[in-house]
């Protein structure tokens, strides 16, 4: 095929304008594309263009990097599987590619659910018409390969999945929302892309995102780029209703009156002014201690143990045993366990409470909204369940100056790590402020990390339960040889 611009491509009715039931109500996106292709615009164009860059007038020259910046039902994902599909089909990339050598189409989503819609997106696109149908030479489940040599690859946001490919555009869908094992890789993935396109002239990186926090490179870009006239980077940025006018607006007012932070980072394409990073890096580093990973039983520690039973089919059971050394005061990590699913819960409460008897403890404290099942099954195993009775939030925040005092030795475990890396603290107006892990993530190890530490920096203080040592008393096994600090039997074992 030929080359021709995008927005030929665009109001041919035998390549994409079937795919466009009212051009007009994508008027918005159209300046965006003439704006990415430095294509002559119209008056009304122009001034969408002013609207949603700061600039004044466009590049003669088409920028290398453009990241978009878009609220939420805008129309971002089927705009990337467009422009997938433009540069793939359009663009003659071979002047630049070796014999044999595949010239690559990138798109990155968030995970796999996000590229399977996009994927979606782009196989109707290839697939409503003959003239685009014929071009296919392959189509595997994350792979289409063309006759033209050029490959459209569907992928998730990983750097180390990125080398030795040859790339010409990549296209990075929810930028902002990019993360992997509680870490946001972002930086790490652009990072990754740049030298695999730095041999093709005309090659072209593209975010396109709803902002989130004031955190990573699409913020990055937004604050030092945005409104500045410069030929390589291109920010555009623009609420819902600019680039989808078909949104109702009483949609977007109901959501900021529910939520008025996300609404305006989901709607208007703001970046959320109440998110921050709960733990910096540095200070999560200075408190692990490097090459350990578990510590054996010491004679005399009273040690405390924490767990976070799984609420969910994605989440895990975890477990996390520590004690106070009475001589630096400090609170050390002895132990810790992550059981990710499937698994039967009574299997790993059997498990986790031989860990438990291993180090003389005879009763955990776990997420104040753990299920009954979980007591239960710890009181089958011979151990007492707690819930404890600050939130998870609450533990975080004590948790927090804990760290920053550096008064609390970690173990030397990656999840745990990634996992406090990726907590977020949310303020909140009138009220103290909550703390959780990022949308789609996870914090179950994190959390029975933070609650123990807590636990164990207030011994000696409130309610306790002591171990009495081998049975003393027919019928009563070993491990429910319990009593309160009160001197009361819990009804449990009285049954018993």
């Amino acid at each position: 095929m030929s080359e021709f611009t995008i927005i030929d491509a665009i109001e041919d009715p035998k390549l994409f304008r079937p795919l466009f039931k009212d051009l007009g109500t994508w008027a918005a996106w159209i300046a965006f594309l003439r704006a990415v292709f430095a294509l002559p615009m119209t008056p009304a164009e122009l001034e969408v263009y002013r609207q949603c860059t700061g600039r004044e007038k466009p590049s003669a020259k088409p920028p290398s990097e453009v990241f978009a910046i878009v609220g939420r039902r805008g129309g971002k994902s089927f705009i990337s599987a467009v422009s997938a599909c433009y540069l793939a089909l359009f663009h003659d990339w071979r002047l630049y590619l070796a014999a044999g050598e595949t010239a690559w189409i990138l798109v990155i989503a968030t995970d796999r659910e996000q590229a399977r819609n996009i994927l979606g997106y782009i196989k109707g696109i290839l697939g409503s018409s003959r003239m685009l149908n014929r071009e296919v030479e392959k189509d595997l489940t994350w792979e289409i390969g063309l006759k033209n040599g050029v490959g459209i690859k569907i992928g998730t946001c990983s750097f180390r999945a990125l080398r030795g490919y040859t790339i010409v555009s990549a296209i990075a869908d929810e930028l902002a929302y990019w993360r992997s094992e509680g870490s946001n890789p972002a930086q790490e993935v652009l990072t990754a892309i740049r030298p695999a396109m730095a041999t093709v002239p005309g090659s072209k990186l593209i975010g396109i995102s709803s902002p989130y926090g004031k955190t990573g490179p699409l913020y990055e870009a937004f604050r030092d780029k945005y409104g500045q006239a410069d030929e390589e980077v291109l920010i555009w940025k623009a609420p819902t209703r600019v680039m989808n006018p078909t949104i109702r607006e009483a949609v977007i007012e109901r959501a900021i009156k529910e939520d008025n932070a996300a609404a305006r980072a989901e709607w208007l394409a703001e970046f959320r002014e109440d998110l921050e990073t709960y733990l910096p890096t540095e200070m999560i580093e200075s408190v692990i201690v490097p090459g350990r990973y578990e510590l054996p039983r010491i004679a005399g520690a009273d040690y405390r143990a924490f767990c976070d039973p799984s609420g969910g089919r994605a989440d895990s059971f975890s477990l996390a045993i520590a004690h106070k050394d009475e001589k630096t005061g400090r609170i050390v990590l002895d132990r810790m366990a992550d059981k990710a699913p499937p698994f039967r819960p009574q299997d790993v409460v059997a498990e986790y409470a031989e860990i438990l008897k291993s180090f003389g403890i005879g009763s955990i404290s776990g997420d104040k909204y753990a299920g009954e099942w979980v007591a239960a099954a710890f009181r089958d195993q011979g151990i007492m369940f707690q819930s404890a009775e600050k939130t998870k939030s609450e533990i975080y925040l004590e948790f927090e100056p804990m760290v920053a005092q550096g008064i609390v030795e970690l173990l030397d475990h990656k999840k745990l790590f990634n996992q406090l890396r990726g907590l977020e603290r949310r303020t909140r107006s009138g009220g103290r402020d909550s703390v959780d892990h990022y949308p789609g993530g996870h914090d179950d190890l994190a959390n029975s990390v933070a609650g123990v530490c807590v636990m164990a920096k207030g011994s000696g203080d409130g309610p306790r339960v002591w171990s009495l040592g081998p049975a003393k008393w027919p019928g009563v096994s070993e491990g429910a040889q319990h009593i309160r600090l009160m001197g009361q039997w819990p009804d449990w074992v009285l049954k018993r």
